[in-house]
């Protein structure tokens, strides 16, 4: 995969003086057509051998384009904030806009190439790894994301060349360290594993380039036209996905697969509960106040500076989420937890891949987050209005999968609520809200639109909870008529999956 790269480029003055020019206009038009387009972001992934001019070309790009529309992130060791936190949030974090470029000088491919390079980890453990890697890279293709992969190759003999060159000038002496010197002693090891990671992870939607970085002109040329093919080629195919949406990404569903999901009928997981548990009040109390008091001690617990906890509630409208989580934030530190309403996204939010806003809000170790309405939003309320199409809700499935095993896998527990209320009575609960002066609010138009199509969400729910039950975050499902019940399952269940972990 490197052999062409090391044949040695090179690109005389006056060829490049002709080029360079018109490279950069084009680049610019592109940058402001596709700011103006705003259907995708670009994602351009820096990597490569030491000396080989990654951070020039971070540079250059940041010179050549509006800065004001570049993002551009190094990453380094995780700071004390990544660290709490699992070890894809910071790259989540710095995913750029649509219409906008995010240049990562770094990536996701640092640490596993590193990490294998120093034996910390084997070939079946980065095999692993370059899988997540793929999944990640196919869910922001699949949103629309372009992503243009850079690998900057030295020879050894041009690697030694390039290191020397920088070490003797006064001016650059201070980007080679003893480090580096010593990585270059291991040459042969760092060129087999990154080969390795690049023929694993190039992919007909995301390839790698791989650039011969031994003549800066040959490098700087090739990067701005793989920027601006990239750019203009997803330009050009712009109105065909519009009148096509279901052929965005490389790996959209095939219709087959869609279809599938119709075909096995879930309901029964909701249709056959019992609603008959009630709890009096006087018994509730008494099993309410051990179970925060539990809590309460959970969330001080010293198995809490390995983990954190996700809690997510969903389910039918006036089903009693709500209530629910003020009994659970009744018996936290109020510095320990956060509660996350999840309602329509913002425009900033629209102009990310679908899991970013959730992603932002992942708690650090130690603490509690609790989503009233969640990620589940794309297979319920999205699927059943239509807000988005059976392509994007269906491949949902496995998107959520994988990021709720990310989580867990970081030390996160995660606890999944469904409260299940009959149609009965939310309609009793509705037209109570509607007498209450206090609890007006908590009806709107919305709720009764939703009403109407409760079969539909009855259906929705059911492929939900069959396709995302696992068993690192599997679902509980609440019958919630009786709103004692509900709650003390509710805190009951949280308390035990917490114990079980630690």
């Amino acid at each position: 995969m490197f052999e062409s790269a090391e044949m040695h480029h090179e690109v005389d003055e006056k060829t490049y003086d002709k080029d360079i020019e018109k490279l950069r206009e084009e680049l610019v038009d592109a940058q402001y057509d596709m700011l103006e387009d705003k259907s995708f972001p670009v994602v351009v992934i820096v990597s490569g051998f030491d000396g080989a001019g990654k951070g020039e070309t971070a540079n250059l790009l940041q010179e050549w384009l509006d800065p004001r529309h570049v993002r551009s992130r190094a990453f380094g060791a995780p700071t004390e904030a990544e660290r709490l936190r699992p070890p894809m949030w910071r790259f989540w974090s710095a995913l750029p806009p649509k219409g906008k470029i995010g240049v990562l000088f770094g990536s996701w491919y640092s640490d596993p190439i590193s990490q294998r390079f120093e034996n910390e980890i084997d070939d079946r453990e980065l095999d692993t790894r370059l899988e997540g890697v793929r999944s990640f890279e196919q869910l922001l293709i699949d949103d629309g994301t372009v992503i243009v992969k850079l690998w900057f190759h030295l020879s050894k003999k041009a690697q030694r060349k390039r290191l020397k060159e920088l070490e003797d000038d006064k001016l650059t002496r201070w980007r080679v360290t003893k480090n580096d010197w010593k990585t270059f002693e291991k040459y042969d090891h760092f060129r087999k594993t990154s080969e390795h990671v690049l023929r694993e992870t190039s992919t007909g939607a995301a390839p790698w380039l791989v650039i011969d970085g031994s003549d800066n002109k040959y490098r700087t040329l090739m990067v701005g036209r793989a920027l601006l093919a990239a750019i203009r080629g997803r330009l050009n195919a712009a109105p065909k996905l519009k009148k096509n949406p279901k052929k965005t990404g490389a790996g959209a569903t095939p219709p087959s697969a869609v279809s599938m999901l119709h075909t096995i009928d879930t309901t029964a997981i909701l249709k056959t509960l019992k609603f008959d548990e009630v709890v009096e009040k006087a018994d509730y109390k008494k099993r309410l106040a051990h179970a925060q008091e539990s809590l309460g001690k959970l969330a001080r617990h010293q198995g809490m500076q390995k983990h954190s906890v996700v809690a997510v509630f969903e389910g039918m409208d006036a089903g009693g989420k709500g209530g629910a989580i003020r009994r659970i934030t009744q018996s936290i530190d109020a510095r320990a937890y956060q509660v996350i309403p999840v309602a329509a996204p913002t425009d900033e939010e629209r102009a990310q891949p679908y899991l970013w806003r959730f992603w932002r809000n992942i708690p650090r170790i130690g603490r509690f987050v609790i989503f009233d309405r969640s990620w589940y939003g794309r297979v319920l309320v999205e699927r059943v209005e239509g807000f988005a199409s059976e392509e994007a809700w269906s491949r949902s499935y496995r998107e959520i999968n994988e990021f709720e095993e990310q989580l867990a896998s970081s030390g996160i527990i995660l606890a999944k609520f469904w409260l299940a209320v009959t149609k009965d009575e939310q309609m009793r609960r509705f037209k109570e809200r509607e007498a209450t002066k206090r609890k007006r609010y908590k009806i709107t138009d919305e709720d009764w639109r939703n009403r109407k199509k409760w079969d539909e969400y009855v259906v929705a729910a059911s492929d939900m909870i069959d396709r995302t039950s696992t068993p690192y975050a599997p679902w509980t499902i609440i019958e919630a008529n009786d709103k004692n019940s509900a709650r003390l399952k509710v805190i009951e269940t949280l308390n035990d999956r917490i114990k079980d972990v630690f």
